[in-house]
């Protein structure tokens, strides 16, 4: 019995911790999401709760209720940053998110404040989401993320911030972005507005290479037919062409887009990246200067 209490009063320490830098953003209608006071000043939240640009508000822990401007928002990785002039409360505390262990008990805090414990039910490698991010780490959850819980901490058993949680990155899975890419991609929106992602300018889809030519030129049974160039686009001007199969990218085979999109990371924009292509069959080396995504509109 008094170890059972004495993790409930460990638990109910934690969120008295982390419960001060825990907002309320009031940006979508009826009800509002989490945020989390990440800096003084800067509240980071949930991209696809912020429903509007403008007429946006931030509840302080205290109550206040403070104008805040969007500076930036990523729907990629699910991540918005607004500025809150004269916060003037506590920031978090971030903790460490590599230390984390299947099995490790967490707790996700909503404003008010509001908690749901659980376990870290899964950790995996880099992985991209459905609205085309690319996750540092796959951090899984098996707790109760409630209505407008989207947006807060996600907390370990010290009350320190160890990722930052979502629903709006898997259908029907509960996720966290790891703290430190949260910290990492709100930086880039702070000096940008936007984060940058590599684009080379071409559609491709899998195929699998015949096994004489891959013995022949000692390649993987998968690459990437190019089956569109983007007129004018990086690959196009580095002359790639229809037809032509991608069997590798600055010397690592790519068997599917996920390869491609991995080597294509925000600090890739501008460099020149080395393409292996097969034309004809026979093996081409082909220089592309990554050029930037363009950015959807409206």
């Amino acid at each position: 019995m008094d170890t059972l209490l004495s993790l409930s009063n460990d638990l109910a320490a934690a969120v008295e911790r982390a419960a001060p830098a825990v907002v309320a953003v009031h940006a979508r209608r009826r009800l509002p999401s989490t945020g989390i006071h990440w800096q003084p000043g800067i509240v980071v939240t949930a991209e696809h709760t912020v429903r509007t640009a403008e007429d946006i508000t931030v509840t302080m822990a205290d109550g206040r209720s403070l104008p805040a401007v969007l500076a930036g928002r990523d729907p990629g990785t699910d991540l918005a940053v607004l500025r809150v002039a004269d916060a003037g409360s506590a920031v978090a505390t971030p903790g460490d998110d590599a230390a984390l262990r299947v099995g490790h008990m967490v707790l996700a805090i909503g404003y008010g404040p509001r908690a749901s414990w659980g376990v870290i039910s899964a950790l995996g490698p880099r992985w991209r989401s459905w609205r085309g991010g690319d996750i540092d780490r796959l951090v899984r959850l098996d707790l109760v993320l409630y209505p407008g819980f989207s947006g807060g901490p996600l907390v370990d058993a010290a009350g320190r911030v160890v990722g930052l949680n979502t629903s709006g990155l898997a259908r029907e899975t509960r996720l966290a972005l790891p703290v430190t890419m949260v910290t990492r991609v709100t930086d880039e929106l702070l000096r940008k507005g936007h984060v940058s992602r590599g684009y080379l300018g071409l559609g491709m889809q899998p195929v699998r290479l015949p096994e004489p030519l891959r013995a022949q030129l000692g390649l993987g049974a998968g690459a990437l037919i190019v089956v569109m160039v983007e007129p004018a686009g990086p690959a196009a001007r580095a002359g790639v062409l229809l037809g032509d199969v991608l069997v590798a990218l600055d010397g690592a085979p790519v068997g599917d887009l996920d390869d491609v999109q991995a080597r294509l990371g925000s600090d890739r924009v501008g460099a020149e990246i080395l393409a292996v292509v097969l034309r004809g069959g026979v093996r081409t080396e082909l220089r592309i200067t990554v050029g930037e995504q363009p950015r959807r509109r409206g």
